[in-house]
């Protein structure tokens, strides 16, 4: 029997990630400001362990670019200055529309999906294998 797949082995699913990671980014940000590298460790902190800084900011530069961040730079004691990021209007509404999307891909998802999705993963044997 096939074992489900392992956190990390969802994680490696980039192109699935490329879909979620700028309504997530979105998220954080609507709950506090952040800059960059404090962002990706609460990314990490909510089951992206292993994102990468380099992946992140791409998609911060395209949201501001977009318009649904606004940024500020904030003086460290710690080295050069950090760009904090924040949402901004129209981000709040970017947030709403891609939860909504989010909500409805998943119900077509877990519809196509139908008895497989509500089986016990034991349970759930490819087809065409007989069960022993």
């Amino acid at each position: 029997m096939k074992q489900p797949p392992s956190t990390s082995e969802v994680q490696q699913d980039a192109q699935s990630l490329r879909g979620v990671l700028p309504m997530l980014i979105l998220s954080q940000l609507h709950l506090a400001e952040s800059y960059g590298y404090e962002l990706v460790v609460r990314l990490q902190n909510i089951g992206l362990g292993d994102l990468a800084t380099g992946t992140v900011y791409p998609v911060l530069s395209r949201l501001e670019q977009e318009g649904s961040l606004t940024s500020r730079l904030v003086a460290s004691t710690a080295g050069p200055a950090r760009k904090y990021y924040a949402l901004s209007p129209a981000g709040e509404k970017a947030l709403m529309l891609a939860t909504a999307r989010w909500h409805s891909l998943i119900a077509i998802v877990h519809t196509g999906l139908g008895a497989f999705a509500t089986a016990e993963p034991d349970e759930r044997e490819p087809a065409g294998e007989e069960q022993k």
